[in-house]
C-alpha cells in the first residue's frame, strides 16, 4: 500500500506526543529503499523464529533434554524458558538448557507476571549467569513504571525486558516506550484493535528503535502474527537485529492455511487472507455447546457426578 494511504488507516489519537503522522510517513517512505530485496529475502529464507515448546514449567529434565535436542536437530537456535515458580529449580533448568544449546545460541526467560518489582530484579540477577537476552513479563503487565525500574536495574547485566502481550491498546505501548520500560515490544495480533492498531504500535517501536518480537503462544496466533512481523521487516524496520517471532508447535492442524516453519523460520504464506480460517470439521467439533468435544466433556461430567 502507498505510505500515505497506509497512514490514513491508523488512528493517531492520543499518541501524537510519541509519533506524529508525518514521522510515521517518513519511516515508511525511508523503508521503501531495499523493500523489494527484503521481500525476496523473506520468500527465500523466511523470518527468524524462536521456540517456546521445549521448556514449560513442570517438564522433567528428561523432557527438557529430549525436546531441546530435537529442536537443535531441526535447526532451532533461539529458546525460551519459563521461570518464576522456584528459584533453585530455575537455576537448575536454565543451567541444563544453556549446556544443551551451547553458549552461542539465544536463551530467553519468561515469568508470566509472577513477581513484584524488587523480587523480579533479585530473581533475574541470580539467573544472569545464563545470559538470557530478555526477561519476559516480569511483573504486572499494567505497571509501566515497575517495568522501567526493572529495565534500569537489569541493563548493566545485558538483560532486556520484553512485554506487550497483555497491553490492550496503543496508549499502553506509548507509555512503555516513552518510559524506556521495555527493550522488546511483544505485540499480539488479537489483544489490541487488530491490524490497524498494531500498525501504530509497530511504527512507534520503529520511532523509538525498539525491536518488535511478537507474542504467538496461543491458538491461531502464529498464523495471524506472521503477517504483522513480515510487514515490520519489509516495510518498516528493515532490520533483523535482535528480532524474532515466537512459535509454539500446537493446534496448527485446525487451520486451512497453517504456518510453515522451515529451518526455524516462518515462511511467508502464499494464500490470500489473514491465515486464520479454521477447518469446518474443527469448528463443528469444538463449537459450544453442541460440538463433539463439549458433548463428550458433558457426558463425562454427568458420569462423574453420578458416581
Amino acid at each position: 500500500m502507498d505510505p500515505a494511504k497506509l497512514i490514513s488507516c491508523i488512528d493517531f489519537r492520543y499518541i501524537t506526543d510519541a509519533l506524529t503522522e508525518q514521522e510515521a510517513l517518513d519511516i515508511l517512505v525511508k523503508a521503501k529503499k531495499g523493500q523489494k530485496n527484503r521481500e525476496e529475502q523473506m520468500l527465500k529464507e523466511g523470518y527468524p523464529a524462536y521456540t517456546t515448546s521445549c521448556a514449560w514449567l513442570g517438564y522433567t529434565d528428561q523432557q527438557l533434554t529430549q525436546l531441546c535436542s530435537e529442536a537443535l536437530a531441526q535447526g532451532w537456535t533461539k529458546f525460551k524458558v519459563k521461570v518464576g515458580a522456584d528459584l533453585q529449580d530455575d537455576i537448575r533448568r536454565c543451567s541444563l538448557i544453556r549446556k544443551l544449546i551451547g553458549p552461542n545460541n539465544t536463551l530467553m526467560i519468561d515469568a508470566n507476571q509472577r513477581w513484584d518489582v524488587n523480587e523480579a530484579i533479585t530473581w533475574v540477577t541470580k539467573l544472569a549467569e545464563f545470559h538470557p537476552l530478555w526477561i519476559e513479563e516480569p511483573t504486572c503487565p499494567d505497571d509501566v513504571l515497575g517495568h522501567a525500574s526493572i529495565s534500569k536495574a537489569l541493563a548493566p547485566l545485558g538483560i532486556g525486558v520484553a512485554t506487550g502481550e497483555q497491553c490492550h491498546n496503543r496508549v499502553m505501548f506509548k507509555q512503555f516506550l516513552q518510559a524506556a520500560a521495555l527493550q522488546f515490544v511483544q505485540i499480539d495480533s488479537c489483544r489490541v484493535g487488530s491490524v490497524n492498531e498494531n500498525l501504530a504500535i509497530i511504527l512507534m517501536a520503529a520511532k523509538f528503535n525498539v525491536p518488535v518480537c511478537p507474542h504467538a503462544g496461543g491458538v491461531g496466533l502464529c498464523e495471524l502474527v506472521q503477517h504483522l512481523i513480515l510487514f515490520d521487516y519489509i516495510s518498516v524496520s528493515a532490520s533483523l537485529n535482535n528480532r524474532m517471532c515466537e512459535y509454539v508447535d500446537h493446534l496448527h492442524e485446525h487451520f486451512k492455511s497453517p504456518t510453515i516453519i522451515r529451518n526455524a523460520h516462518y515462511i511467508p504464506p502464499k494464500d490470500p487472507g489473514y491465515s486464520c480460517e479454521m477447518l469446518e470439521e474443527s469448528v463443528q467439533k469444538h463449537q459450544y455447546p453442541d460440538g463433539e468435544f463439549f458433548l463428550i466433556a458433558y457426558s463425562l461430567k454427568v458420569v462423574l457426578e453420578a458416581q
